[in-house]
């Protein structure tokens, strides 16, 4: 099976998405969303700036890696951030290979410290508030430890979303995973399995590490409020974007594979 998809796209200075040409995506073949040169493909979204604005050159390109910094901040100031792909996917495994590196930039939130993210199932950028701070979305938590105490990554928050896991609905925001430890300038690879409303599994080191079903909006956040149509709260897919949360880290590789729908 082979699936072809064709996006139209604008230039990132008109405040769309950046211009490129469209990886072709084959049913079962891993193909790179990052290219190595420049962020084709993707585009920024920070709070309080508008969509396509990459404020303080937070994401940027150099040495063949996708880096997130904040050496042009004076301070955080909770400017939130999250670099979206143009297509959105439904089933599919995703992979990242990433690391943190150096100093939380000054005004970081102490919970931000070496945190990131993949956010899945996400929110067209486009229908965010100037002001949010995250789009509704899956979260797969990406931590790295202090050089010496545990600290699982991979873990799963849920901005203006639930799931469900063990048949039990879950509304609490944040739940950790069961892995390892992974430190400070150490390369991860880190890939979530999704099965649109199904089941998404995060797995670290060829292992399992967290499973949840039946993804859906939160009818208690006001952002995903705006996004129920009809009572419908199934999510079934949506866009990918990583994240800027004060911590400097790094992508090496970006990388998607579409799966059969079935």
């Amino acid at each position: 099976m082979k699936i072809q998809i064709v996006v139209s796209a604008v230039l990132l200075c008109c405040g769309g998405w950046v211009q490129a040409d469209e990886p072709e995506f084959k049913t079962g073949e891993w193909v790179s969303l990052f290219n190595g040169k420049d962020m084709s493909g993707w585009t920024p979204k920070i709070r309080y700036s508008d969509f396509g604005e990459n404020y303080g050159n937070t994401f940027r390109v150099e040495d063949g890696m996708l880096k997130v910094r904040y050496d042009q901040y004076e301070e955080f100031g909770e400017r939130f951030g999250h670099l979206f792909y143009k297509t959105e996917f439904s089933n599919y495994k995703f992979r990242v290979e990433y690391r943190f590196v150096g100093d939380q930039c000054k005004g970081g939130p102490g919970w931000a410290t070496r945190n990131s993210g993949v956010m899945i199932h996400g929110q067209k950028p486009e229908t965010m508030d100037k002001d949010q701070d995250f789009p509704v979305s899956i979260e797969v938590q990406l931590l790295a430890g202090n050089g010496k105490d545990a600290r699982t990554t991979s873990n799963l928050c849920t901005p203006g979303t639930n799931v469900v896991m063990n048949g039990e609905l879950k509304k609490q925001h944040c739940i950790s995973s069961k892995s390892k430890t992974h430190h400070l300038d150490e390369w991860v690879t880190a890939e979530i399995e999704v099965r649109g409303n199904k089941v998404i599994k995060h797995i670290l080191d060829g292992d399992v590490v967290l499973e949840y079903n039946e993804p859906q909006l939160d009818e208690r956040d006001k952002s995903a409020k705006k996004l129920i149509k009809d009572g419908k709260l199934a999510l079934s897919g949506g866009t990918i974007s990583l994240q800027s949360e004060s911590h400097p880290c790094e992508f090496r590789k970006v990388e998607i594979m579409v799966l059969d729908a079935e």
